[in-house]
């Protein structure tokens, strides 16, 4: 891979990044409305923080790859596609998807999920 390539590759995982945080506090905005509650969303080139109460999700970028950790320790390693997708082995999933679900599971109480997280 050329110079020039990889300078492109590093700005097109930079943007996604950026995407991301503004996808979540959107989604995180977006769950807060119906109980006048919100998140707060950290952005660094390197880390994403989202709080909201005792509930937190850190994700950590490395170039394409990301590494996210919840509050209760559990934790995963997800791939930033070309394509702005999430890859975590053999499924893909659209970022904004995957920014809600997370977004939903900071905002709501464990009360106003169903049994597979969804409300």
């Amino acid at each position: 891979m050329t110079s020039a390539a990889a300078h492109s590759l590093e700005a097109l995982w930079a943007e996604l990044w950026t995407s991301l945080a503004s996808l979540l506090r959107s989604y995180t905005a977006a769950h807060g409305l119906h109980s006048n509650r919100e998140a707060a969303v950290e952005l660094t080139e390197e880390k994403i923080t989202v709080r909201h109460g005792q509930k937190w999700l850190r994700l950590e970028r490395n170039y394409a790859i990301l590494t996210w950790t919840r509050e209760n320790g559990t934790m995963g390693t997800l791939e930033l596609t070309e394509a702005g997708t999430l890859r975590s082995g053999t499924h893909e999933e659209a970022m904004d998807l995957a920014a809600e679900q997370w977004a939903r599971d900071l905002m709501l109480k464990p009360s106003q999920l169903d049994s597979r997280g969804s409300k």
